[in-house]
Order: structure tokens, then C-alpha cells, then sequence
């Protein structure tokens, strides 16, 4: 998939574990597993903003657009 999840990158720079993220932003640990291995098929922009809120981040930051190699 051409859409990269940056989302350990950035939860590494904020030193800031998934349980700890998954209760600020309101998720469950397993749904954001889901979202930091890129197998979400969608995520809501109220969660993005929560996401950026938590990780004092932009989400450019979290998300990346690779094409695929032909």
C-alpha cells in the first residue's frame, strides 16, 4: 500500500508507549495496533486530531505517500 504509518516514529520521539497513547486518545490498545501497523483501511480525522494532539505532532508527521514500484 502507498500510504507509510509513521506512527512509531513519532510515538519514539515523544517517549510515549501504545497503552499510554491508546488511553489519552481514547482507543483501545488493540485498534491502535491496527493503526500503527498500516493494516487500518480508514481512521477518523477526530482520531487523527487526538493522535496529533497527544504526539504534539502534524499529520504529515504520521502519515506518508510512497507509490508503489511498478
Amino acid at each position: 500500500m502507498p500510504i507509510i504509518v509513521n506512527l512509531d516514529v513519532m510515538m519514539a520521539k515523544r517517549k510515549i508507549s501504545s497503552g499510554e497513547l491508546a488511553e489519552k486518545i481514547g482507543i483501545s490498545p488493540a485498534n491502535l495496533s491496527i493503526l500503527k501497523t498500516g493494516k487500518a483501511k480508514a481512521i477518523r480525522f477526530s482520531t487523527m486530531e487526538k493522535i496529533c494532539k497527544a504526539l504534539d505532532c502534524q499529520p504529515g508527521d504520521i502519515l506518508e505517500y510512497k507509490p508503489d514500484q511498478e
